[in-house]
């Protein structure tokens, strides 16, 4: 890998000194919407500042760059923005920060669809926050959002949690719906994995909190959308990113792109390796990612998705506390003996077709298929599953008038059907002299067959110049079936399980008082199907009883724009009502099963200040917080003899804040950042807690513009800094079995550093 990495290294850079330059002086104007001069705007290229606009708004380029030029204007008061240089294109107009603010902006008919469009504010991840973490996963970065924990076990092990929505989740996350870029990724029993995306890769991530998002689901928990890089009309380039660090950490990110008015298309590889920290905790993926975009004519446009991804991750499961308290680096016991781990291959593609009726007027259809190969052995059994699905999503959008103002309405429908197949084997681990799992008899067979169909439509509608308003209904049905394929005759387990439809209606409000405040409201209803596998009872027949859960989602925010709008607060309060409470019961060792437990109610405030300060001299700096105070409650949940109604709800910080300072001098960057988790009930009962942490980070980079197109960046940063020893993530409601302690904690990672070299040239 480090001999690819050199010969890169030295054909672009070759290639720098040969290409010749080409170009002329270019000047320009940037106005806002008034079209007034803006002073100190930024302009530029390949994060190389080119030049800044006088008092009047205007600049001028050196001479010496080839056009078209793709640039970028930055300024703190306004939002930025990516423009293409040329002769006869140098007048270009920003806008304040945050579409929220100008009422007279209306969703417009897009050519492919990868934003929510809900009209009140909802949370974005940009690149350049995850470019102030570690490259290795986009859990640090998700979680400076307030509202929002991703509880991290291992790079292959996440749950997300919003608003409490997913903290009885034992596995994984399955309480919220998640698409990349456009293409649904959550399966069909309603399960998410984000773990195996490249950071390096996003773009942007935008997460919409409760079941705001209709036309992309309405899960109680959210939505998340994920938007991969995509090259600039008129840019070419290969870049390479390159990072070392602490236990055995080896990453290496490839990218080649291009784009024209016509033709786009992106190609990345990325590899990734660790040691781990843990005893058993080896991790390894490589990850292929093409996308690619055809305009066939103005009307017309197709698209491409494939992403490949193949990982092999060891797993050291959690530890009890005295574990964790002497050695947390050990792996349980019994997954260090059977050696577990996951072998997991899996395949997304996507294929969009836009038509443009007119430009008020378009279509947007998706085909899509995804396949995913896992083998996992387990102490207690040898699982081995594969699943493929596929299914369309079309979406139409109509831009009209309404009150002498743009409205728009969009509507459209997606289905998703999967085949899980799934068998289990005895693990002879212990007879197999210390060399860890081996495969035995056959224990089970089975086949599920999962449709999701959804129907959505959205209408917003200016009601005055100040007052919009955003209706929306979602319409589900889902269906599951089991076939057994290990048992016959009476034993057999075969069954089917259609829930009723469910209808989610959504209503958001926002209330523009002046350019610098606006308020706004939403009320709204969300769901969560059961898996089928909760819906089995221990002896492995389907629950007709056990339903979904439901809920409405209230929320009442504000945002303010201050001191030139260099400070910006968002202040929100919610309170989501669900019953129906999906639960797990143990029945054994890391075996569980569902049932519906009662009622919960989860409040909470959630606060967010940015402040932003650029000065003359190239120094910058942004300060930041977030934070959020919840009370999440079991309303009514009795279980067996136990009522445990009042008691805090499981697995939820009442809790959390997280902030940072970033600082800018010329060609240095500076992240520090600090996230603190609140205390978290770990049983039902209350009677044992987490301890709080806080974790510190920072990162340190440098970026040089060797030439008009070949750039270097070297990063060097630290996780962890203070040494905090904490749970990363916990294992709810535990059980020890026979002498053994519960084992509720995933051990978070020590101190540890890392560093990187990128190189990048573009045409």
């Amino acid at each position: 890998m480090r001999l690819v990495l050199f010969k890169i290294m030295a054909i672009t850079f070759v290639s720098a000194i040969l290409n010749p330059l080409f170009g002329q002086e270019v000047s320009g104007q940037i106005n806002d919407s008034s079209n007034t001069g803006i002073s100190e705007v930024v302009i530029l290229f390949d994060g190389q500042r080119l030049s800044k606009t006088n008092i009047d708004g205007t600049f001028t380029l050196p001479e010496g760059y080839k056009f078209p030029l793709k640039v970028e204007l930055s300024h703190p008061s306004f939002s930025d923005r990516v423009v293409i240089l040329s002769e006869g294109n140098t007048v270009f107009t920003l806008k304040y920060l945050d579409k929220s603010e100008n009422l007279e902006e209306v969703i417009v008919s897009s050519t492919y669809q990868k934003e929510s469009n809900v009209i009140i504010p909802t949370s974005k991840v940009a690149s350049k926050k995850l470019e102030e973490y570690s490259p290795v996963n986009l859990v640090s970065a998700i979680n400076e959002i307030p509202g929002v924990y991703i509880q991290s076990g291992a790079i292959n092990t996440n749950r997300i949690v919003i608003r409490g929505v997913g903290s009885r989740t034992l596995y994984g996350t399955n309480k919220i719906r998640a698409y990349f870029n456009g293409i649904p990724v959550t399966n069909g029993a309603g399960e998410t994995s984000i773990d195996a995306f490249d950071p390096e890769d996003i773009d942007n991530i935008e997460i919409v909190k409760g079941p705001k998002a209709t036309q992309y689901g309405t899960n109680l928990g959210g939505t998340l959308m994920l938007n991969s890089k995509q090259a600039g009309e008129g840019e070419t380039y290969l870049k390479n990113s390159f990072t070392l660090g602490s236990f055995g950490l080896i990453k290496n990110n490839i990218s080649v792109a291009t784009a024209s008015k016509k033709l786009s298309f992106n190609i990345n590889f990325d590899h990734l390796e660790s040691d781990g920290f843990r005893e058993n905790s080896d991790y390894n993926r490589n990850t292929v990612l093409f996308t690619s975009n055809y305009e066939i004519n103005s009307k017309n446009e197709i698209g491409v998705l494939i992403n490949y991804i193949d990982y092999f991750a060891q797993i050291p499961s959690s530890i009890g506390q005295t574990a964790m308290a002497e050695d947390p680096t050990q792996a349980a016991f019994t997954w260090g003996a059977a050696q577990g781990y996951e072998d997991n291959k899996q395949v997304l593609t996507g294929l969009n077709y836009t038509h443009r009726f007119s430009d008020e007027f378009s279509n947007t259809t998706s085909f899509f298929y995804s396949y995913i190969d896992h083998y996992e052995p387990r102490p207690f059994n040898i699982l081995d599953e594969y699943t493929y699905g596929y299914g369309a999503r079309t979406l139409f959008a109509k831009d009209f008038t309404f009150l002498k103002n743009s409205a728009n309405l969009s509507f459209g429908s997606e289905f998703y059907i999967d085949q899980y197949n799934w068998k289990t084997s005895e693990n002879l681990y212990q007879s197999n002299n210390g060399n860890g799992s081996l495969e035995g008899q056959l224990l089970s067979d089975n086949r599920e067959n999962r449709d999701n169909l959804n129907v959505f439509a959205t209408i917003t509608l200016p009601i005055t110049k100040r007052l919009k308003a955003q209706l929306g209904l979602n319409v589900n049905k889902t269906s599951y079936s089991f076939v057994d394929e290990f048992n016959v005759g009476e034993n057999n387990k075969d069954a089917d399980r259609s829930f009723d439809p469910i209808l989610a209606p959504n209503l958001n409000l926002v209330y523009q008082f002046t350019n610098f405040l606006s308020v706004y409201a939403n009320v709204s209803r969300g769901f969560n199907y059961p898996s089928i596998e909760e819906t089995l009872t221990p002896e492995g027949l389907i629950n007709p009883d056990l339903g979904p859960e439901t809920g409405f989602n209230y929320e009442l925010g504000s945002e303010a724009f201050l001191f030139n709008r260099k400070l910006k607060v968002h202040l929100s309060a919610y309170l989501l009502d669900i019953n129906n409470l999906l639960v797990a019961d143990r029945v054994g060792e890391d075996q569980y099963i569902g049932r519906n437990a009662g009622k919960t109610e989860q409040k909470g405030i959630e606060l967010s200040v940015l402040y932003r300060q650029a000065f003359s001299n190239g120094f910058s700096f942004s300060p930041y917080v977030n934070a959020e105070i919840s009370n999440n409650r079991f309303i009514d949940f009795v279980d067996g003899n136990a009522d445990y109604s009042g008691n805090k709800l499981t697995g939820v910080p009442g809790f959390k804040v997280n902030g940072g300072i970033h600082f800018g001098f010329k060609n240095f960057g500076l992240s520090t950042n600090f996230i603190h988790i609140g205390e978290v009930p770990m049983d039902d009962a209350n009677t044992i807690y987490s301890d709080e942490y806080t974790v510190f980070n920072a990162k340190l980079s440098y970026r040089n513009q060797i030439t008009k197109h070949l750039f270097i960046e070297v990063n060097a940063g630290v996780n962890n800094f203070m040494d905090e020893t904490y749970a990363s993530s916990i294992l709810i409601n535990a059980i020890g079995f026979g002498n053994s302690e519960p084992r509720y904690y995933y051990p978070g990672m020590p101190r540890n550093w890392f560093g990187g070299l990128k190189i990048g040239y573009t045409l």
